[in-house]
């Protein structure tokens, strides 16, 4: 009987020394090879995504737009309250790790039956109590289940940063798209204008017998075609003014307008600092990231499974058949009690289970380093974009300061009757196409800019989140190992 004693205290001892040992390795990022410097910027330290984004487009309708929507946008109500969730839970997870205290009592009165107790009497029962129980946390379960927790609340965090970039650079482009719709209305209008002008004149030719119908019906085309296009505008700009609203937080309805937005004064040279900075800028890297380390946090949870769990529990309480009587120290009873738990036989169970979290892990990898990957290709496309529509412009531009002058070379031809109209009705459609073309890549290359900021990880100011300092893990979780 003593042997077993002492054979029970050593497991004991030994269980007590193991406590708080973590069956795998701390987390560590995996290996990246990352480039040295982006292929489209310039060799420098500095990054346009330090810069305010209202330092570049100067447009306080635009800003106010945007306050508008981080104050009533629903996505970023919906992440913001997911993140609170999540805050909370590791508040739930991280409960396990301590001890349950629960009160109880209870009162009743009754009589057993004395056909089968004879004489039995009315009793009455009163009692009260506490239960306390607690499970050693050994191999770290409960401590690698909270820093999962952690690691998914930093992910939610994240997330919330990346839909409020995303929402930022939504409101811009939108804005900016509806600018440029504005001004393909505004072309439209006025070619339509100029055009009808145009067939007022050559129907008066015509009635006096000196231009053939063939020009009139080419007059009236010309005319059809700007008049379409000004419906066609028409219903893009409701169109996109009942999006802005609703990402504003608001029904459909109009939306106001600055001062024309134009790339002129923007930086020709686009810093876009060191490619690591891009790991803890952009967000949803830091949410792949967070994942992953929730992931292979959670595998050690697994582990834990398969390895035996101590647990403690008291009682303490009092029971008497009258309230006066819960005070007598003969009313009070106790028991103290540990019981160990080892699985031994589950089919596999818990291996599966742990397997299947390994999985998960490299699943998480997987997506990590295909984000990152994604993170890079989007920066650089940003920057090329900025560059190329910026010489685009330039081009397009050009093209019709040459286009008017051959309109107005066109119709002085055709009006002294040295060519036909068909000269005259080409150099128009060149002329409108291009002054749309000019509006269209106008707004592409200030979109260039918002899409750039957003590949970065952003450049706007947000306000700091009190969840932030919740999510800061106590430990750093592990990656997977085998167990012995």
């Amino acid at each position: 009987m003593t042997r077993w004693f002492f054979v029970a205290l050593a497991s004991f001892a030994s269980l007590v020394v193991f406590a708080g040992c973590a069956l795998t390795p701390d987390y560590e990022r995996p290996e990246l090879d990352l480039p040295q410097r982006y292929i489209g910027a310039p060799e420098t330290r500095e990054s346009i995504a330090n810069v305010k984004w209202w330092a570049l487009y100067q447009d306080a309708t635009l800003i106010e737009l945007i306050e508008q929507a981080l104050d009533q946008n629903q996505d970023l109500a919906l992440a913001m309250a997911r993140m609170q969730e999540f805050e909370s839970l590791v508040t739930f997870t991280r409960a396990d790790q301590f001890p349950f205290l629960n009160l109880f009592g209870g009162a009743g009165r009754g009589r057993q039956s004395r056909k089968v107790v004879p004489g039995a009497d009315t009793n009455s029962n009163f009692s009260l109590g506490a239960n306390l129980s607690f499970e050693i946390d050994l191999w770290r379960k409960y401590a690698r289940a909270t820093e999962a927790a952690r690691a998914d609340l930093l992910s939610t965090e994240a997330a919330y940063r990346n839909v409020t970039i995303r929402l930022i650079a939504d409101v811009a482009s939108g804005y900016l798209l509806l600018c440029d719709l504005d001004a393909r209305l505004e072309i439209s209008q006025r070619t339509a204008r100029g055009r009808r002008d145009r067939l007022d004149i050559i129907q008066a030719r015509f009635d006096k017998g000196t231009v053939p119908l063939l020009d009139v019906n080419q007059a009236e085309v010309q005319l059809a075609i700007a008049e379409a296009a000004i419906a066609l505008y028409e219903r893009q700009v409701a169109e996109t003014e009942h999006a802005l609203r609703v990402l504003l937080g608001e029904y459909p309805g109009p939306i106001a307008r600055g001062e024309p937005i134009r790339p002129d004064s923007w930086p020709i040279t686009v810093p876009a600092g060191l490619p690591s900075e891009l790991l803890e800028r952009r967000p949803d890297l830091v949410e792949a990231e967070a994942r992953l380390k929730a992931e292979t946090d959670r595998i050690g949870v697994a582990q834990a499974m398969r390895f035996p769990s101590l647990s403690l529990t008291a009682e303490a309480s009092v029971v008497a058949e009258s309230l006066t009587d819960l005070n007598s120290t003969d009313a009070g009873q106790w028991n103290v009690m540990a019981g160990i738990f080892q699985p031994l036989f589950n089919s596999g169970q818990l291996k599966a289970q742990k397997e299947a979290q390994v999985a998960r892990a490299a699943q998480a990898q997987a997506v990590y380093i295909g984000a990152l990957q994604n993170a890079f290709r989007e920066v650089e496309d940003s920057l090329v974009a900025v560059d190329t529509y910026r010489r685009e412009r330039e081009a397009r531009e050009r093209q019709v300061t040459a286009a008017r002058s051959a309109l107005r070379l066109s119709q002085a031809r055709y009006d002294g009757g040295v060519v036909d109209y068909l000269e005259v009705l080409d150099s128009e459609r060149t002329l409108f196409d291009a002054e749309l073309e000019v509006s269209s890549v106008t707004r592409q290359a200030l979109t260039a800019y918002v899409t750039l900021y957003k590949a970065l990880g952003g450049g706007w100011e947000e306000e700091t989140n009190d969840a932030a300092d919740a999510a800061q893990p106590a430990e750093e979780s592990g990656a997977p190992a085998e167990a012995p």
